[in-house]
């Protein structure tokens, strides 16, 4: 990453910018800024990102993401010039300790066929308190350095990502209510009790619907693997979620649990896996797949058998209640 510039603090509002030098169009790196829906895909803390008004010039977005190990959700608005690659924000409703926050991405094409990206933020404490500002401080550095870092990392990939990144989804029919099994989904503090792959796990929730975890699995072949996530939970609708600790092979896990009624007592549930492969933490490994095809089998394999065997015992549950 290029040098990035000092904060600078004018009657209590900080400005600062961190840039970063990308071998990819300016075109292509302004695509994924603009479409905010790739975000729990290409950037570490932000759980979930949607549009929830506006058009492709003036729009409001809704963000979870983590912000010092703490899940948060904001909304924004946003101005986007995909002729000069350039998008304003500025959360419309900051809450503490955030009295303010905004900023512009500026995206720079260069002489030989790459781009300089420059974020700029300005942000203020409530009641300019140092203690709320450092900690803002903290995390607009580590978010936008992190950001950055894997927007290059997304860009220069290319045409190669499509061998890397991959979706797949498995169902269970439960006969049961919808409260039941959203429950056992939702109660993750539980699962060690509830499922055998689910040896640890330490969950926070310090705003209802927003949980943090860390959890350690068992694989097929027995092996422990430690995760954490950051879950995004609607009630009786679906539960969104972010893996922020990844085993090796893995650049990005994102998931969704979906629940749906059907007729006479029925209820579907749905785990969503969508994954970006890491070819270097798979060369890494003491027997590696000897083809990608082979490493998505196996990742494939891996997933789904911890999440079918999660609603198998979501259906148990609901059915013997």
């Amino acid at each position: 990453m290029a040098r990035d510039a000092e904060p600078g603090t004018i009657d209590g509002t900080t400005e600062v910018t961190h840039r970063i030098e990308v071998a990819a169009p300016a075109k292509a790196v302004y695509r994924i800024v603009a479409e905010v829906g790739l975000w729990p895909l290409y950037f570490p803390p932000t759980v979930r990102a949607e549009r929830t008004g506006g058009d492709g010039t003036e729009e409001r977005i809704r963000i979870w993401a983590l912000a010092n190990g703490d899940l948060r959700t904001w909304e924004s608005r946003r101005r986007l010039d995909p002729v000069t690659f350039r998008i304003e924000f500025e959360q419309i409703q900051p809450r503490e300790p955030v009295a303010a926050m905004g900023g512009t991405w500026r995206i720079t094409e260069r002489g030989d066929g790459g781009c300089t990206v420059e974020l700029d933020h300005f942000y203020r404490a409530v009641d300019g308190d140092p203690v709320a500002h450092e900690r803002i401080t903290r995390a607009v550095d580590t978010n936008s350095r992190s950001e950055l870092e894997h927007l290059k990392r997304a860009a220069e990939r290319g045409d190669a990502e499509q061998e890397l990144l991959f979706d797949f989804a498995d169902t269970e029919t439960i006969t049961g209510s919808i409260e039941e099994a959203y429950a056992f989904i939702y109660e993750a503090s539980r699962w060690p009790e509830r499922l055998p792959h689910v040896a640890r796990i330490e969950l926070r929730e310090e705003e209802t619907g927003l949980q943090f975890m860390e959890m350690d699995t068992r694989s097929p072949d027995g092996s422990l693997h430690t995760t954490a996530s950051g879950r995004v939970c609607e009630p009786l609708r679906r539960i969104t979620y972010k893996q922020t600790t990844l085993p090796p092979v893995l650049q990005a896990h994102n998931g969704e649990w979906r629940f749906e009624e059907g007729p006479e007592g029925i209820v579907r549930i749905t785990s969503h896996h969508q994954v970006l492969l890491d070819p270097a933490g798979i060369e890494a490994l003491p027997h590696p797949p000897a083809t990608l095809a082979d490493a998505r089998q196996a990742v494939r394999h891996a997933l789904g058998s911890n999440s079918r065997a999660t609603m198998a015992r979501a259906r148990e549950f609901a059915q013997d209640r």
